[in-house]
């Protein structure tokens, strides 16, 4: 008899495969910012930050579809702070969510793996919204993006 679970939850497997992926914002290419590898996987205040630019992803509340065959569908919401200090925030800050948008989109079916460090896929990354300071805290800039994940 297995005592392996079939189905349980993966948001910190996910987190940290989006962690990863999130590293790669450089400057180069596509990207219009370098986050210096400052992406991590827990949410910090502004007040708590030291090093900018920088992400930060918590893991949200987590859904369940039942399907016919025993199937279920996950939905797990994932906030995405990010964090900028320049002259111009509020354009900083929308060159870096525009990066982690680029990111979610390039990486849709993201390859994670499970507690038994078997290969994973999200079936699907959604933008829900994005929202932002607008200036507010200038020369800081605080935006948050919600997103699910269904796998």
């Amino acid at each position: 008899m297995s005592l392996e679970r079939t189905y349980t939850s993966r948001r910190m497997n996910i987190i940290e495969a989006l962690v990863t992926k999130l590293k790669d914002i450089d400057g180069s290419g596509a990207y219009l910012m370098d986050v210096n590898e400052n992406v991590h996987p827990r949410l910090q205040f502004w007040d708590e930050i030291e090093e900018f630019p920088a992400i930060h992803l918590n893991a949200g509340s987590e859904t369940r579809a039942y399907q016919g065959g025993g199937y279920k569908d996950r939905f797990l919401s994932i906030t995405f702070r990010c964090y900028v200090r320049a002259e111009d925030a509020v354009m900083a800050l929308d060159e870096l969510l525009e990066d982690v948008e680029t990111v979610l989109e390039e990486n849709s079916t993201l390859m994670y793996l499970d507690r038994t460090n078997t290969e994973q896929f999200t079936q699907q990354i959604t933008i829900v919204s994005i929202d932002t300071d607008e200036g507010v805290l200038e020369p800081l800039g605080v935006g948050e993006m919600l997103v699910e994940v269904r796998y």
